[in-house]
């Protein structure tokens, strides 16, 4: 896995549904069993015995995986991965790419990304087209 594959896109969607390296995990655990409708209880018993996530985590967890058009919403409040369009698909699959591939790499973007100065300074460098 090259650097590139932290494009500017992958990283947008880092920082809007990813905001944490435990919600990177939730997410990977909803794509793995993508036909499974999850509570936020059995979504916190599921993750890896590494992972101490708490139930209201979980919760705020599927809200943003919701509004960043992850996953459905039942009724119950019970959610399922279903990403709204190929680009979310894509960007899932590299994140679990890259946390197989180079773990600690993605989880400095992800911490790098939460941090609003480093944004700003590398926004600065940023080339745009007018």
């Amino acid at each position: 896995m090259e650097d590139a594959a932290f494009s500017d896109e992958f990283c947008q969607f880092l920082r809007v549904a990813v905001p944490t390296v435990d919600a990177a995990e939730l997410l990977l655990l909803l794509q793995r069993e993508r036909e499974r409708w999850w509570s936020a209880a059995e979504a916190a018993a599921a993750l890896a015995p590494g992972v101490s996530v708490s139930e209201a985590d979980v919760a705020s967890y599927f809200d943003i995986f919701q509004s960043s058009a992850l996953v459905a919403l039942a009724p119950d409040k019970r959610v399922q991965y279903r990403p709204a369009h190929s680009t979310l698909e894509a960007h899932t699959r590299l994140l679990a790419r890259a946390y197989g591939e180079r773990p600690v790499t993605l989880i400095r973007v992800i911490y790098a990304l939460r941090d609003n100065k480093i944004q700003s300074f590398a926004d600065a460098f940023r080339l745009r087209r007018y």
